[in-house]
Parts: structure tokens; sequence; C-alpha cells
């Protein structure tokens, strides 16, 4: 059996606020036992290099873990903090693979816009190392690709995802696309895929029939996550929200 713990938008912005949300959601996690963490994407909230050294403490765990930037990110001081890396021009696409499964975390910011796109050579090079895997896949990235009936976050949401639909189609073993940007817990389907959105960690976006004002995010509800388990060709999620103390 396969438990990957889902954590997104934690957006460190230097405040003690996010980073303690931050720490209670990785406190849980570091108790449990989860075959990895996944961390899909806007790390810091202004893309600074003090916020990346507060978030690389605070997301520090014990386990197996992958993390991609968001919209929020800077791929510049995202590598260098996060990555030890000083390579900043390229789009920061990772492999991690762990007993039974792989999991691949994409970058499909654009630097200085909110929406996503996976570009020509991130595309290519998912393409490439899907072909190479045997075993059950697990995609993640920052933005969704599947409407979710919010229209604050479907209208910043992966651009011509079409594209990426088309590569999913050539690779059946893989198992689900894993994404974040929406702060909040949600699940659809994307080519025929499971496609399943972590919850945010420093708020909880809703949908208008639950909230009239803009933006429609709630400061108020707790931090959460997803939790992934695969097993036997079977996956489940379920979503976990942690009351602070």
């Amino acid at each position: 059996m396969i438990v990957l713990a889902h954590v997104s938008d934690v957006h460190i912005d230097g405040g003690d606020r996010n980073t303690e949300r931050t720490a209670h959601v990785m406190s849980y996690v570091e108790g449990l036992d989860v075959s990895a963490v996944i961390v899909t994407g806007d790390i810091a909230d202004n893309g600074a290099e003090d916020e990346y050294t507060i978030a690389r403490a605070a997301l520090k765990t014990r386990h197996p873990s992958i993390i991609c930037p968001g919209n929020h990110d800077s791929r510049g001081p995202f590598r260098k903090v996060m990555l030890d890396s000083n390579d900043v021009n390229e789009p920061i696409n990772q492999v991690l693979r762990i007993p039974g499964a792989t999991i691949i975390l994409c970058d499909s910011s654009i630097p200085g816009r909110p929406e996503g796109r996976l570009d020509d050579t991130t595309l290519a090079w998912l393409d490439d190392t899907l072909a190479a895997e045997t075993g059950p896949v697990f995609v993640g990235m920052h933005h969704p690709a599947a409407a979710l009936g919010i229209p604050y976050v479907d209208d910043i949401g992966l651009r011509e995802p079409e594209r990426y639909a088309a590569i999913l189609e050539r690779h059946p073993h893989v198992v689900a696309t894993l994404v974040g940007h929406a702060h909040t817990g949600a699940a659809t389907t994307f080519a025929n895929r499971p496609h399943l959105v972590a919850p945010g960690v420093v708020s909880t976006a809703l949908p208008p029939f639950e909230c009239t004002t803009q933006p429609p995010v709630s400061l108020d509800l707790p931090p959460a996550l997803a939790l992934h388990i695969y097993d036997n060709g079977h996956l489940t999620t379920h979503y976990r929200a942690l009351p602070l103390p």
C-alpha cells in the first residue's frame, strides 16, 4: 500500500501565521506512516529568498518528499534555497521514485503570471519520463487542468490543458494528477483519470453557493491536507482538516 501526504499552498510570507499553520500540518504528517510527502506549489508568498529559508525548515520531513513551484514562487530563489541549485532559467521538473510508484512533479508556473501552462520543454520531458516508467505513476503540478466550479480559481487555471491530456492518453500507467492552487480540497476527473486537489494550508477558497464576498476565501477554516491511498490498483483520497490548538 502506498500512502501519499499531499500538502499545498503554504504561502510562507515571513509572518508567524502562515509558518505556524504549515508547521502544524507538517507536525501531523510527521506522526503518520506515509510513503512520501508531495507539496504542490505556492511555497513562498512573494518569491523572496528569506521566505524560502523559512519554508525549507517548516517543510522538513523524515519522509521522502518532492516539491514544485506555483504561481507565487520565483524559480531562482526556489532553486537556490529549496534545491541547492543555481540553474534559474529552466522549469523546475522533478521525479521521486519510491517503492511501488513514481511521482513526477511538473512546473506549471508562468513567471509573473497567475495562470499556469506546461511549456514545450516540460511537456517533452514529461512524455519522455513517462515512457521510461513501467509501474504506476502520479503526476503533479500546481495548477488544476479541470474546472472546479469556483470562477475565482478557474479563471487562473492551467492553459492549453488538451496538450497535457494528449500525453496522459499515451501513458495509461498514470494513476492520477495531483494539484494545488485552488485552496480547497476537491476531486474531479481529467482525461479519464482522477484529478485531485489538495486543500490550502493558509486559507480555503469557497464556491459561489457558499460565499458572496470577493475574493471568496475564508481565513478562519483550519489548515488541511489530502491523503492519497493506492492499494492493488485502487485509489482513495481522504481530506483531513487540522484545527489549530
